[in-house]
């Protein structure tokens, strides 16, 4: 019986996610229902399929890494409590980047949960106005988040504690000034691996904004040089992105049928590292022949 409730629950939960109104063109398609499933020990995927939500679930309490839209909060919620967990006991919310696609649910998050946030000093100050800055390269483009109340800050290279779980910050700017990635070791049994949640790096911008000459963001070139230095030398056996499809989550999920340790990939943030250089490149090219 509890196993039924919990499906009518995840079912009940999709479809109100399905009514609510879609904060953008893409959203529909970001919003689309996924399984929740274990990415590894304590380790567990409860996002969407196209925005990425991770719980780090201890006996004392657990760590969630990214809200997405403010329509996902259903499935997300859903999603947690059909694994077993709940959502009142998430101790911390952190994220990857301030966007609406992956902290516009914080807010309503935090108030199921009760959980503090953490973020990033340049994400916290975006929380907490609710307002996209002019130095974000999306600054006019993006849509502002609910604000959110109580977000304390951290230094680079900072642990955080929450419950049983760590989890350690790295800031990784480029995307935005304030994007940060998290890192954790997740257990199975002896074995232990380390798991790396790594922040966008894609130079998206607004119209008329130029990576090489913008006087909101003049060093977004070396910040995102120093967050590609990161994913270089990080120790990194299982990657996940914000949007799956840059960690090549679901291709791997498939093979994981066949081959359990299809989600490890210890060369997985250097390809990610060596993909987005090439995307900065050519993202200059651009601007240089302007």
């Amino acid at each position: 019986m509890r196993y039924r409730g919990l499906l009518l629950l995840l079912l009940v939960s999709r479809l109100v996610a399905q009514d609510r109104p879609s904060s953008c063109a893409d959203c529909p398609a970001w919003n689309m229902p996924q399984q929740p499933f274990r990415i590894y020990g304590n380790s567990y995927y409860v996002g969407t399929h196209g925005l990425g939500s991770v719980l780090i679930a201890s006996e004392a309490g657990h760590v969630l890494i990214d809200g997405a839209l403010p329509e996902s909060v259903p499935q997300i919620v859903a999603n947690i409590r059909s694994l077993g967990f709940r959502v009142e006991d998430i101790k911390l919310i952190v994220n990857s980047h301030v966007h609406f696609d992956h902290a516009g649910g914080i807010a309503e998050l935090q108030r199921l949960s009760g959980a503090r946030v953490a973020a990033s000093n340049w994400s916290a100050d975006v929380m907490e106005k609710g307002a996209v800055p002019r130095d974000d390269p999306q600054f006019g483009i993006i849509v502002p988040i609910a604000r959110i109340a109580r977000v304390r800050t951290f230094k680079d290279g900072e642990t955080l504690h929450a419950g049983g779980v760590t989890v350690t910050a790295h800031l990784t700017p480029g995307h935005t000034p304030g994007g940060t990635s998290w890192t954790w070791r997740s257990c199975e049994n002896s074995r232990c691996l380390n798991l790396v949640y790594a922040d966008s790096l894609t130079p998206v911008s607004a119209a008329g904004f130029l990576f090489t000459r913008s006087k909101e963001y003049p060093h977004a070139i070396e910040d995102f040089e120093r967050s590609y230095a990161f994913l270089d030398s990080t120790p990194c056996d299982i990657l996940i992105t914000p949007h799956p499809d840059f960690s090549n989550l679901w291709p791997r999920l498939d093979r994981r049928n066949s081959n359990p340790d299809a989600l490890i990939d210890p060369t997985a943030c250097r390809v990610l590292a060596e993909a987005s250089r090439e995307r900065l490149k050519l993202r200059l090219a651009t601007e240089n022949r302007k």
